[in-house]
């Protein structure tokens, strides 16, 4: 898994030490990579997603469900956790996802949501810089994706033979699967449901301590400017980490 899949599963296991037998659920699990390793670890750890065309996901097991028409198949307030790992940029309308997760979680319940704002500099599923915050019709931003490809930037690269195929292919990727919010569209729409924080400086220590001899770096970060100042800096290349309660206990 990628680091922060492994930071994923990391918080889901601190928290399980925190509420022994609490369920956890992994919204938007994809092909249930850290659902297989939360259930090896011994978390109570199920999966949902919509099985769709730009999706991976497909029941196996009996560890991954199928979220049809918006609905997850659970009851009410059975999970004392949900996570979500790069899934709510690709939700049409976040506001039916967040009441949703809020109608599985029990009172007290967590929320961790790992995902980017439209203020993100970088797009990272195909790679190329700014080129969501272009209109979606623009010939500019075409020419722009298309000759920063052949400038060699770009992921996935091998799924085109020319870099204006690519181009074209991958913008009608994100056009069609993502949904990119700003910080203020965000925060509205989870207050509705939640109370809320941002845990960014968290995950940076977790990526850092990932590798050996940043341990000096964590202990820079504890310093207030250059704690601020990373957190503003990680919102800007890479996502939010928001942790979300539902009230009650």
């Amino acid at each position: 898994m990628d680091v922060t899949n492994r930071y994923v599963l990391d918080f889901a296991q601190r928290f399980a030490r925190e509420h022994p037998g609490a369920r956890i659920l992994d919204f938007g699990c994809g092909e249930g990579a850290v659902v297989d390793a939360g259930l090896a670890s011994g978390l109570p750890m199920c999966g949902a997603d919509v099985f769709y065309a730009g999706a991976k996901a497909r029941p196996h097991g009996g560890a991954i469900h199928e979220i049809s028409r918006g609905r997850l198949p659970f009851p009410d307030a059975v999970f004392g956790l949900v996570v979500n790992n790069q899934v709510m940029e690709h939700v049409e309308d976040l506001d039916a996802a967040l009441r949703e997760i809020h109608r599985v979680l029990a009172p007290g319940g967590l929320v961790l949501s790992v995902f980017p704002s439209r203020d993100v500099f970088r797009e990272g599923h195909i790679g190329i810089p700014f080129s969501h915050w272009f209109p979606r019709d623009s010939r500019v931003r075409f020419y722009y994706t298309w000759g920063l490809r052949a400038l060699g930037l770009g992921t996935w690269k091998q799924e085109a033979r020319t870099a204006r195929q690519w181009a074209l292919d991958k913008l009608r990727w994100i056009d069609t699967y993502t949904r990119y919010r700003t910080r203020a569209e965000i925060f509205q729409t989870y207050g509705r449901y939640f109370a809320n924080e941002t845990r960014e400086l968290e995950y940076i220590h977790f990526r850092l301590l990932d590798r050996p001899g940043r341990t000096w770096l964590v202990r820079l970060l504890k310093f207030p400017p250059a704690g601020w100042a990373a957190r503003a800096l990680f919102r800007k290349l890479a996502f939010f980490v928001i942790v979300s309660r539902k009230a009650g206990r």
